[in-house]
């Protein structure tokens, strides 16, 4: 599947295997919007993301 260019919703993003997915969407090229109730581990992960020169940014969320 073409991952590049595409934007993708991770919910559970802030820690854990969101956290993974999030990263390995954004290493393959997907924009991530990082959803997660722990403000401090989705911003981390959004850190994360762009000092690896990837595009992501937080939404806090509670699903």
């Amino acid at each position: 599947m073409e991952i590049q260019g595409k934007s993708a919703l991770v919910t559970g993003a802030g820690s854990g295997i969101g956290r993974a997915i999030s990263l390995a969407l954004a290493n393959a090229g997907a924009s991530v919007v990082v959803a997660d109730v722990d403000h401090v581990g989705g911003l981390e992960t959004v850190r994360l993301i762009q000092e690896n020169a990837g595009n992501a940014m937080f939404i806090g969320a509670d699903v």
